[in-house]
């Protein structure tokens, strides 16, 4: 079973705004980065704010992040 990943965050609609490239590179670019890798970016981003509340290391920090991402992508979902 593969994680929800919310689709795209930041999708590009007009192949018109980037140079050319080819379809494979353009439908790559168009799907942007997913909302769950925005919202885990954005959770660590409010975690490295207040550095009383990281994890042990830099790797935990990153699972908490996404840990948070798939609890607001599950709460979006009801």
């Amino acid at each position: 079973m593969s994680k929800d990943n919310g689709g795209s965050a930041f999708p590009l609609a007009d192949p018109n705004m980037i140079n050319p490239m080819s379809v494979a590179e353009y439908e790559q670019a168009a799907r942007g980065m997913t909302l769950r890798d925005y919202f885990a970016a954005r959770a660590m981003q409010g975690m490295l704010a207040a550095p009383v509340n990281l994890a042990s290391d830099q790797y935990m920090t990153a699972r908490d992040a996404y840990t948070i991402a798939d609890a607001m992508l599950a709460e979006r979902d009801k």
